[in-house]
């Protein structure tokens, strides 16, 4: 290894930074490499210590969860065993100096740790909400844009009044916006593509992403430690607020009565409500009548199926952005037998290319085929049960079968429960209850919520991509 500089600056942050991306680009895709790589600047190194700036506590949080072990064997490689990684996120570009300006925080999986935190209980009522600071998090995907959401008839009033919020948010007579529809449409794309435009427009703008068990979570936190006065604050300081899937309120009385107090004060003072479900206000269980009477004061606009228009529309979307050229036969065919939902159709599109990078298969018709076949309820798929879904991925990761029930957080086990829970929803006709039941009781948002997770690794990480490949025809051969 060529001797490193020990005097600092950024001239040997920049070079150092430079090699190291040489080894991120032939690890993962262009298109992850242009999304979440070439936007890190090298600031500073001490010689031990390797300082970039990211430009969001999302963004942080992101490339610690899905590429830490990459990062932090690649500064390894380039800057010795003992060098680190830190990250610093400009919160404000006010006229402070550049240390006032900024926060730090310690590479490798330190995102895992990072929490909420509210502002005091002398926070700005709503009339004055504060300016953003480094306790704000919006958590917003940055690829999750208007420019790249296909619009076809099975989203065109949703789509339409989410520009128009966007572009004037509490301004409109949408509010709230709900949109509704089935999972894997585009609803969380759609919702979030209208944070990102108001974040462009406005930086100073108090926009913040979560869904119904965050908000459950962080208030029962608030609750044991006495911080209800300062959450109250927090959520009623906001100028937009999104919240997805509001259907998993039902039945949590105190949390509902939180919420709609929430609900009230931020629609009195002119902020913009954004909420998602799966169902319309109407047809929600054991909600509060209240609630669902102020879901529909503005729009409620659904997500349907897409028709195959739009599925082959996305379908070009996703190869472009995934730098393949598709043969239009490959394209329909995929349209045509794929239609319960846009993230198994764009599932289906990624597990075809890894086939063919991964296990140097020729891009053709019958490959498709077996694709599809592999994806959607196939014969062969009707007949697993968990169980052997379970005793595969555990064996597959050299773990204990029993310990994909049990409560462990394990790294290495969290990712064999989730890659179970995702195979068992897509390889088997079990309801969510019935898969978390199979491991330790878990409820129907925890098997959600891993699904998700797989299905975000399968788009940004080749190893699990090739994981849930070779799992799959495992298990279906």
């Amino acid at each position: 290894m060529p001797k490193l500089s020990q005097t600092g600056g950024s001239s040997d942050a920049e070079s150092l930074w430079e090699r190291c991306l040489g080894i991120i680009r032939d690890n993962v895709s262009a298109q992850v490499f242009k999304t979440w790589f070439e936007q890190i600047r090298p600031l500073k190194w001490d010689g031990t210590l390797l300082t970039v700036e990211v430009p969001s506590q999302f963004f942080y949080e992101w490339i610690e969860e899905h590429y830490s072990s990459l990062l932090q064997k690649t500064i390894q490689k380039v800057m010795g065993a003992k060098a680190r990684l830190q990250y610093q996120v400009v919160v404000d570009e006010g006229d402070s100096t550049l240390e006032q300006r900024t926060i730090r925080l310690p590479g490798a999986r330190g995102a895992g740790q990072t929490k909420i935190a509210f502002p005091e209980s002398g926070a700005p009522s709503p009339a004055k909400p504060a300016a953003p600071s480094a306790h704000y998090p919006t958590y917003f995907n940055p690829r999750y844009t208007f420019e790249n959401f296909i619009r076809g008839e099975n989203n065109q009033l949703a789509t339409s009044a989410a520009m128009a919020v966007a572009d004037n948010p509490g301004k409109t007579r949408y509010n709230p916006l709900v949109i509704y529809g089935p999972t894997g449409l585009g609803k969380t794309h759609l919702v979030q593509a209208i944070g990102n435009r108001v974040l462009q427009r406005d930086r100073n703008a108090r926009v913040l992403y979560t869904n119904s068990e965050k908000f459950t979570m962080e208030y029962i936190n608030a609750i044991q430690t006495n911080r209800v006065a300062d959450f109250t604050n927090f959520y009623r300081s906001v100028d937009v607020l999104i919240v997805d899937d509001i259907q998993f309120l039902g039945g949590k009385e105190k949390t509902q009565d939180m919420f709609f107090h929430t609900f009230n004060a931020l629609h009195q003072a002119g902020r913009q409500l954004i909420l998602t479900s799966d169902k319309q206000p109407k047809d929600l269980a054991d909600v509060d009548e209240r609630l669902i009477s102020r879901f529909t004061w503005g729009l409620t606009a659904d997500i349907g199926m897409p028709d195959f228009e739009t599925r082959m529309a996305i379908l070009q979307q996703k190869s472009m952005e995934e730098g393949t050229d598709m043969p239009g036969d490959v394209l329909e065919y995929i349209a045509r037998h794929v239609t319960s939902s846009v993230r198994e159709l764009e599932g289906c599109l990624i597990s075809l290319l890894a086939k063919v990078s991964l296990d140097g298969r020729e891009l053709t018709l019958e490959l498709a085929k077996e694709v599809v076949r592999g994806v959607t309820n196939s014969p062969s798929a009707r007949s697993l049960t968990i169980d052997d879904i379970k005793n595969e991925v555990a064996a597959y990761y050299g773990q204990d079968v029993a310990l994909l029930s049990a409560k462990t957080r394990k790294h290495e086990v969290v990712l064999a429960r989730q890659m179970s829970m995702y195979l068992s929803k897509q390889l088997t006709k079990m309801s969510l209850k019935s898969i978390g039941m199979h491991f330790g009781g878990r409820d129907h948002t925890t098997v959600l919520h891993s699904c998700q997770q797989i299905l975000n690794y399968i788009d940004t990480d080749k190893k699990v991509r090739a994981d849930v490949e070779h799992l799959r025809k495992a298990l279906l051969h």
